[in-house]
C-alpha cells in the first residue's frame, strides 16, 4: 500500500500563523493512532497561498486556514478510516 502524502507548508506566513504547532499536532496524532508508517509527512517552503495560511496538502488536495480543530477533523475523516484506527 502506498503511503499517504501530507505536506505541511513551512513558509514564513504559514509558519508564523501556527504550522509549527500544527506539524507537532499531526506527528502526535499519527503516533497515537499507529499511522506513522502509512503517512509520509514532509514540509515545503511555500504553497503559493500565503494569505490563506496556515496551509497543508493531503494527497494533493490543499487545505487552507488550518487550526487545531480543523486538522483533527481532517485527520479523523481521511486517515483514521483509511488506517483502520479510531
Amino acid at each position: 500500500m502506498a503511503a499517504t502524502e501530507l505536506v505541511v507548508c513551512m513558509g514564513s506566513a504559514c509558519f508564523s500563523r501556527g504550522n509549527l504547532r500544527n506539524l507537532e499536532l499531526i506527528q502526535a496524532y499519527l503516533k497515537a493512532h499507529g499511522l506513522e508508517r502509512e503517512v509520509q509527512v514532509t514540509g515545503t517552503l511555500c504553497q503559493e497561498r500565503c494569505r490563506q495560511g496556515p496551509n497543508l496538502t493531503l494527497q494533493g488536495e490543499c487545505f487552507c486556514g488550518m487550526d487545531r480543530d480543523a486538522i483533527l477533523e481532517l485527520l479523523e475523516a481521511r486517515l483514521a478510516r483509511a488506517g483502520g484506527a479510531a
